[in-house]
């Protein structure tokens, strides 16, 4: 199949000089129309089918100028290479800030033929190239958009997955007597609970590269109150924090840390059963995200050997290890303090 022969509009009131450049560029190979005056040329324009514009300067009633300006309003609008019989800097300045792509000065003899044509098949090459470069950035956004829709809907199934394990596990520690055995359920629920919370805010952002911190941690701190009473345990877990944007792989990673400190405060602060667990999220001045998780309790100051399996505790080292970071258990007289400082790069913007 043969290329389509390319449409170029010739906008001038004079009559001679448009058969003239209608000659110059059919020998060209280019489909050559002429009007007389601008608003015929809008209107052809406007119509479509248009691969270039050669416009001149002194329009008998107005100036190519004033067109120009009026073709900044048309999506869509094909090049134009700007013509005058004057020498003036000036006019070609204002032409080109004014949407030209080119410029050329009325000679008489061969000069002009070639810098017309000259300036007409660079223009209409370098529509080319940018409708290419449109047309590929318009497939990038859609290829885009298509992905993070893909990607919401495999956040979703895997959040909805991730919910009927739990209860799953949750219906396994109610049918279970014996109390060691439904604590360990109530924590691997727990542990479960937090995955899957982060995949329940990422399909309803607009953004899955990154998750607010503070909302995820909200929601996981009270599901996590949730199901240590529904283990037997009565805490009251307290949460606090700034909004805070973090890239999702490291959010899972902290999700997980609050998770282990909660779940061992509800365990083992309190004997007796009650007290006071608090969760706070926040910026330092430097830029830095600070977590505190806090207790009155019996207190624990990370040494020594701790209580239970110490599987918790080889979690968080692991997960604070991923996010560059370490846990630091403060002093205190009485209870226990656990701080742990991300820097600024290593949260989102």
């Amino acid at each position: 199949m043969s290329p389509r022969q390319l449409t170029v509009l010739y906008i001038d009131d004079d009559p001679a000089l448009g058969r003239l450049v209608q000659r110059i560029l059919k020998r060209k190979g280019y489909a050559v129309e002429h009007v007389g005056h601008a608003e015929a040329g809008l209107a052809r324009i406007r119509a479509g089918g248009v691969d270039a514009v050669i416009l001149d300067h002194d329009l008998g009633t107005s100036l190519g100028l004033d067109l120009l300006a009026q073709l900044a309003e048309v999506e869509g609008a094909p090049p134009v290479v700007y013509v005058t019989a004057s020498s003036e800097l000036a006019i070609a300045v204002q032409a080109l800030k004014a949407g030209a792509v080119d410029y050329v000065v009325k000679t008489i003899g061969e000069d002009f033929e070639i810098l017309l044509t000259s300036a007409l098949e660079q223009s209409v090459e370098r529509a080319r190239l940018m409708r290419a470069k449109e047309e590929a950035e318009r497939e990038v956004r859609a290829a885009r958009d298509r992905a993070i829709v893909l990607l919401a809907e495999v956040n979703h199934r895997v959040a909805n997955s991730l919910s009927l394990v739990s209860s799953l596990v949750r219906m396994q520690a109610s049918s279970v007597q014996d109390a060691g055995a439904r604590a360990a359920l109530a924590e691997t629920q727990a542990r479960i609970t937090a995955i899957g919370n982060l995949h329940r805010s990422l399909y309803t952002s607009d953004d899955v590269r990154t998750v607010d911190l503070a909302a995820y941690l909200d929601t996981l701190v009270r599901e996590l109150g949730h199901s240590m009473s529904s283990a037997g345990r009565t805490p009251d877990v307290r949460f606090e924090a700034v909004p805070i944007q973090m890239k999702t792989d490291r959010a899972v990673s902290i999700g997980m840390i609050v998770t282990e400190l909660v779940t061992n405060a509800i365990k083992y602060a309190y004997p007796e059963g009650t007290g006071e667990i608090r969760v706070s999220l926040a910026r330092d001045s430097d830029g830095s995200t600070i977590l505190v998780v806090a207790d009155d309790g019996i207190g624990w100051s990370g040494q020594g050997r701790a209580t239970g399996t110490g599987l918790g505790g080889k979690i968080v080292g692991a997960m604070a290890r991923s996010l560059g970071t370490e846990i630091a258990y403060a002093p205190q007289s009485r209870g226990t303090r656990v701080t742990m400082r991300i820097a600024e790069d290593e949260a989102a913007a």
